[in-house]
């Protein structure tokens, strides 16, 4: 008998293919494109692919499915998310919000720019050369920071990627690349022909300099290509040349330096790339801030190291960017830091103030809301796409529009910056309550994980009974640290109700 099926996990396992079989072999809907909805955090809308299957169009699909271990379980995976009517010859219901629905717009304003939605290529290797950018355009995202611009011969090393693997996905990405290889007219030129033919799409030349002359330089050369603004990178963490990168990012003097040369060459706006490789990412935010820049896009790679063989360049190691879902409570930390400046924010300065643009481990539609709710106005993906593709989009767009929808919200200004004010120092959290946790019994299949964490790394506040493999809260030993919900696999233990520690704490079961 087969173990019940996790839907999340079940869908992780989909190899996402190109050309995906299971959809040819289905005929009457897309359960490859169902399947990623669900991977993606947008498995409400999965009744836009499978509405018309029946069992037995997705039986085919299974039948098809050329995953390398066993085929993915079509049928109980969208079971799971509530076809109850799925049946031999009849239709899947689907959960989907009806695709007739007025969708809420996703157009947003990011350094006085319009923009068609927030989602942005970040300036990598997704966006090296005229034709891929193009195919995103047309695939629906909204701009593109294109890889950034130099003087410099730029010669990479092989290989220069490395990954941090959680089942077949990157927790997290490690590159060795630098700059662009392109001859710097050449880019020019592309950047150029970007604009001409999607003038509706937002084209950002990032580039970088060694010497003022250089940074000014290229900077005239975006604006004469029709760019709308212009990204300083001061962060890229491997850069083989001192005074390049990193170097500048971490001394605030120089990125003010840098960015008020720019700022008064060019008549577009300027964007100053922030670096994560510092204590405190207010200082050249502020250097920049204070000359002149309009925007702040944050946050770079982080400087690590991997140890896989695999990854050595003849048979030497370096240090280099770390990117990918891993960074993104490391990318927030820092936003949140900037939007709570109140220079920055223009609480301090009559409303003077700069536009954020979030960068750092956005997969999903849900990582992309968590940014844009610390003050972010557009967010840029690197990573995800160099795993998934620019396909992506599809559920970032529908996956935002979604919540939106069900939040009664019309605006994306609505939820840009609404998480700031929850934000508190820690002695200004309430240290006067308690949540206890909550079990369902029903739910617990008796492993005893929760007491095995709570023993050997919490405070000894749960028995386990190994006859009824139940596990028993000691109520006067709980300090409601909540480990043991986070280590539980089946996700029985929830929370109780908030209470004053005064109350009288008992045994709870």
């Amino acid at each position: 008998m087969k173990p019940p099926i996790r839907p999340y996990e079940e869908a992780a396992r989909c190899l996402l293919c190109d050309d995906a079989p299971c959809t040819k072999a289905c005929g009457t809907g897309d359960p490859a494109r169902a399947v990623r909805a669900v991977r993606f955090d947008n498995a409400k809308n999965i009744g836009r692919w499978i509405s018309d299957c029946t069992d037995a169009d997705l039986k085919r699909a299974e039948q098809a499915c050329i995953h390398y271990d066993q085929p993915i379980r079509l049928r109980e995976l969208l079971h799971a998310y509530n076809c109850e009517s799925l049946r031999v010859d009849q239709p899947c219901s689907g959960i989907a919000v009806a695709a007739d629905t007025p969708a809420p717009s996703l157009a947003i304003t990011f350094c006085g720019i319009p923009c068609e939605n927030p989602f942005f290529l970040a300036s990598s290797a997704v966006c090296t050369n005229y034709e891929m950018v193009a195919r995103a355009f047309d695939m629906g995202w909204a701009g593109v920071f294109y890889k950034t611009i130099c003087k410099q011969d730029i010669y990479e090393v092989s290989p220069r990627f490395d990954a941090i693997k959680e089942g077949d996905s990157f927790a997290a990405f490690r590159n060795m690349e630098q700059l662009s290889e392109n001859p710097y007219d050449v880019d020019f030129d592309i950047l150029h022909r970007l604009k001409q033919n999607y003038p509706t799409k937002i084209v950002v030349a990032s580039i970088m300099g060694q010497l003022e002359e250089e940074w000014i330089e290229l900077a005239q050369m975006a604006e004469a290509a029709g760019c709308d603004a212009v990204e300083l990178n001061f962060s890229c963490p491997q850069m083989r040349l001192a005074g390049m990168g990193s170097d500048v990012g971490q001394d605030h003097e120089l990125v003010a330096f840098y960015t008020s040369y720019v700022k008064q060459s060019v008549k577009i706006p300027v964007i100053a790339k922030m670096t994560p490789n510092i204590t405190d990412i207010n200082r050249p935010a502020m250097g920049a801030f204070l000359a002149g820049a309009d925007g702040i896009s944050a946050i770079n790679t982080i400087k690590s190291v991997t140890m896989t063989p695999e990854a050595e360049v003849s048979h030497k190691k370096t240090i280099s960017g770390l990117s990918g879902r891993s960074v993104k409570p490391i990318a927030l930390r820092y936003i949140l830091n900037m939007a709570q400046n109140p220079f920055l924010n223009g609480e301090k300065t009559r409303g003077k103030h700069v536009d954020l643009s979030g960068i750092g481990g956005i997969e999903t539609w849900r990582d992309a809301l968590e940014f844009l709710q610390l003050g972010c106005r557009n967010v840029q993906v690197c990573t995800a796409v160099m795993q998934y593709g620019y396909r992506i989009i599809d559920d970032l767009l529908m996956g935002l529009q979604t919540y939106m929808t069900e939040r009664g919200i019309e605006s994306l200004d609505t939820l840009v910056a609404e998480q700031v004010s929850s934000f508190v120092l820690p002695s200004a959290l309430d240290r006067d309550t308690i949540v206890y946790p909550k079990f369902d019994r029903t739910k617990c299949i008796g492993c005893g994980r929760c007491a095995i964490s709570c023993s050997d790394g919490g405070h000894q506040a749960l028995r386990f009974d190994t006859a009824t493999r139940q596990p028993h809260l000691i109520g006067t030993k709980c300090v409601g640290c909540h480990l043991c919900r986070l280590v539980c696999p089946t996700g029985s233990i929830g929370l109780a109700k908030r209470v004053d520690k005064k109350t009288q704490k008992k045994d709870n079961c």
